[in-house]
């Protein structure tokens, strides 16, 4: 397993930051890598974020020298949706079975986390998400028939979509970590406008089912001072509290979005309108 530290900065600092700068700080290139967990500790809200890609083999959870804890989740709770094929997860004497595009919640305290695929010939991955815990909730499953479902946009506006809410308030106890699924609509490129930024939490996003030969474009920065970034399927963004988090792409595609921080306010936003963004 393979933690990469990575370290806050101030939007002013950011202004000045080249293509290459801004892709070393907030782009995660390599989230699934065969037969190995990797992930991404960032110091925005101190959240984890990356992947696990079981096929020949079962991997183990352990804990590393920037968490300083016996294991992964003693002070921690994690959220998983899986972008792959049907994933087995073991923990503590349960076992989880976790089709396509269903998440899982792993509480506080546990203990004894494996991964393994049901089918090496198409392997499960796992993407992860993980964030600082104060209480111990009960570890489940949601499936997407479980999830609160909101549709909105309109194909006129190229932004029809709709959003599976999956590890949310509304849903299922948590701490501080809430994660759902983006859908959109053949058509439509815009998610997650009109944008936002809100200083009570950060956000992580993941894109996948993004076509072959296609892109998208993740919009972040100050919304007075926008910048972006390039990013090609199964890649994943950091969106420090300070910065707007949408996108468009050459395609339609699915996104994966998680977040943490001082509330479980989905609707915590300060919203900023398309035409006063710059």
């Amino acid at each position: 397993m393979k933690i990469e530290l990575r370290y806050a900065a101030h939007p002013e600092d950011v202004k000045t930051w080249d293509t290459s700068r801004l892709r070393k700080e907030f782009l995660i290139e390599n989230i699934f890598i065969p037969d190995d967990i990797s992930l991404v500790y960032s110091l925005y809200d101190r959240y984890i974020v990356g992947g696990a890609m079981p096929v020949k083999k079962k991997l183990f959870l352990e804990s590393a020298e920037e968490l300083k804890s016996e294991n992964f989740l003693e002070r921690r709770e994690m959220g998983i949706i899986n972008a792959g094929g049907e994933a087995l997860i073991e923990t503590d004497g349960a076992l989880y079975k976790l089709a396509f595009k269903e998440a899982l919640y792993l509480g506080k305290g546990t203990r004894n986390v494996i991964f393994s695929s049901a089918d090496k010939s198409n392997p499960a991955k796992l993407y992860i998400n993980s964030a600082p815990a104060h209480h111990e909730y009960a570890s489940r499953k949601v499936t997407r028939s479980e999830a609160e479902v909101v549709e909105l946009g309109t194909m006129e506006a190229s932004n029809h979509r709709t959003i599976n809410k999956l590890l949310v308030n509304t849903v299922i106890k948590t701490c501080q970590l809430q994660m759902g699924m983006t859908e959109l609509k053949t058509g439509s490129v815009w998610n997650t406008m009109p944008v936002h930024t809100h200083n009570r939490r950060m956000e992580a996003y993941f894109y996948f089912e993004v076509p072959e030969k296609q892109s998208i474009c993740h919009f972040m920065g100050d919304p007075d001072e926008t910048r972006h970034i390039w990013m090609k399927n199964e890649q994943a963004v950091l969106s420090p509290s300070w910065s707007i988090h949408s996108a468009a792409g050459t395609s339609n595609y699915t996104f994966v979005w998680g977040m943490a921080g001082e509330n479980l306010d989905y609707g915590d936003m300060d919203i900023r309108q398309a035409d006063t963004l710059k």
